[in-house]
């Protein structure tokens, strides 16, 4: 099967993640990469008050993921998502191709370069041509 590009949002536990957020968040690397997988880019999105309690939590800390890995692996990386005490919730959805590179970069902090548009496309071929 393909290697499909993936975003997951994370819900995790807000007061484990406040003890130690470098093993709550490092263990979303382990799992991807447990399943062959290689992790894009992966940070905190934010910390905020839930729409309603989950496990007496009033608050979650979400974090995002986007990751490449075979799809035959993604009922093992939902699995092991259910068996992670740190995290309440979680959402995987497969990213289109197209979007992959402006959605990673865009979750890195980087800028995308603009797409270019079919008459800047044209104008570049017609100047190759005339030299």
């Amino acid at each position: 099967m393909a290697n499909n590009v993936y975003e997951c949002l994370f819900i995790f536990d807000p007061n484990r993640y406040a003890r130690d957020p470098h093993a709550v968040a490092g263990t979303i690397p382990t799992m991807v990469e447990n399943l062959g997988g290689e992790i894009l880019a992966s940070r905190l999105w934010m910390e905020q008050k839930l729409a309603y309690p989950i496990n007496g939590h009033r608050k979650g800390t979400y974090w995002l993921t986007y990751f490449r890995v075979d799809s035959r692996k993604l009922t093992e990386f939902n699995r092991a998502c259910q068996l992670n005490d740190n995290i309440m919730r979680h959402l995987v959805i497969r990213v289109d191709e197209r979007l992959v590179d402006v959605l990673v970069s865009h979750a890195l902090g980087k800028r995308a370069a603009a797409p270019e548009t079919p008459r800047e496309g044209a104008e570049a071929a017609a100047g190759e041509s005339a030299s």
